[in-house]
């Protein structure tokens, strides 16, 4: 069946849906020129309000629930993008749609319990079919597994060879929740509460792999303050690490482990150096383990859902636009050369750097649409090169060797 639309962009009136059309429209505009795009949702009075906003654009009404709407809407692009979270509560019929069609698809969920099922259910389904899935390409799991990416190129450049460690350590960030953040993390809380079994997928760093190759050496991991070998500053535990954790070694896997079978990488938050930095490690380490504890009861999460945003919410324009990410990769090789890289955004991580990230990740699919073989990829593996360079060229991301080493 011939696609109607280069592109739609399923959930463009959620809060990140919005602003991720803000971004395509800047860039290509609405007149079907240079990127033939439409919108899609469930309300046609919100898409329309939308449109009016952006300027014309084709509108789809559309379930997320519905077997019908997921694959007239799979069926009508070459390429769906998806906001419509949580995933695990929205997503799964799209997904199948899409596998079933050919259809490329990608998305910013950071939910591996839900990737894994989608994984194991639709994974021979889209190597047959063709169709690219690309889950994770937001902050979840960009910059982690792109600056892994370029991490490896610039050591096998300088130094002949691989790292076969890796640490990442976020140095500065600044940015606000969304409600639809805080919904995903409160479903993956409810369904290890109903599934207890899901605890071993959510702690084990293989879990996206492939089958088969869901085990391997114990990877270090920073969970309670620790004075960082790396950097040398004390650190804490980094809230999505145990997503982008996930992403980089079926990244690893996909690409048959060419940085040694026992490649190890992490992630953590510098905090700082000597008796402040480690106080702050402390603070950050219990604050964050507060959290999840208290949003993992009725009672608690009740208290402290008054002052968390509510779904359709999160940082406003100001803050979108002030935010930032600087993000450092310590590599080491086998024979002990050191090579220390760096990731940064502008824009809101979570929000105003995501949009544009998930908008030029879902432009390259339609650039590359048909080439390489179909599966459930990883941002690294499924467009490394023309996505470093549409990040680069057109989401303010920037990539870079560091030097001296500890810059």
């Amino acid at each position: 069946m011939h696609a109607s639309y280069d592109l739609v962009v399923f959930g463009a009136t959620s809060f990140v849906g919005k602003i991720l059309c803000r971004h395509l429209s800047a860039r290509h505009g609405t007149d079907g020129a240079s990127l033939h795009w439409a919108i899609a949702g469930r309300s046609q009075s919100k898409l329309n309000a939308l449109t009016a906003e952006l300027g014309p654009l084709d509108t789809i009404v559309a379930d997320a629930h519905s077997v019908n709407d997921m694959d007239a809407l799979a069926a009508s692009a070459k390429v769906v993008v998806s906001t419509v979270g949580p995933y695990a509560l929205y997503g799964s019929e799209l997904v199948r749609a899409c596998a079933q069609a050919g259809t490329d698809y990608c998305d910013l969920t950071g939910e591996p319990q839900w990737m894994r099922v989608m994984i194991d259910d639709y994974g021979d389904v889209a190597a047959s079919s063709g169709a690219r899935i690309v889950h994770a390409c937001g902050f979840d799991s960009i910059p982690s597994d792109m600056g892994v990416w370029f991490t490896q190129r610039e050591a096998i450049e300088r130094y002949g060879e691989p790292c076969t460690k890796i640490a990442m350590r976020v140095k500065a960030m600044k940015g606000g929740a969304s409600g639809g953040t805080i919904a995903s993390m409160v479903n993956a809380l409810d369904e290890v509460r109903q599934k207890p079994e899901l605890r071993k997928v959510l702690t084990n760093p293989y879990t996206l792999a492939p089958d088969g190759m869901r085990s391997g050496v114990r990877q270090p991991n920073v969970n309670k303050p620790t004075q960082d070998a790396a950097s040398g500053a004390w650190a804490a535990p980094f809230v999505m690490a145990s997503v982008n954790t996930k992403i980089v070694h079926r990244s690893h896997a996909l690409l048959g482990h060419p940085w040694s079978a026992d490649f190890l990488y992490d992630e953590a938050m510098l905090v700082g150096e000597g008796p402040v930095g480690m106080a702050k490690a402390a603070a950050v380490s219990g604050g964050l383990g507060g959290f999840m504890a208290g949003m993992a009861f009725g009672p608690s999460r009740t208290l402290l859902s008054r002052f968390l945003p509510e779904p359709g919410e999160g940082p406003t324009p100001e803050q979108q636009r002030d935010g930032y990410f600087d993000i450092r990769f310590f590599g080491t090789t086998k024979s002990g050369s050191e090579i220390v890289t760096k990731v940064t955004g502008q824009g809101d991580p979570g929000y105003g750097s995501t949009a544009k990230m998930l908008g030029e990740a879902a432009v390259v699919l339609v650039n590359t649409h048909g080439v390489g073989d179909g599966g459930f990829l990883t941002p690294a593996t499924a467009f490394a090169e023309p996505l470093f360079a549409a990040l680069t060229s057109n989401a303010d991301i920037g990539f870079s060797v560091l030097t001296p080493l500890h810059e």
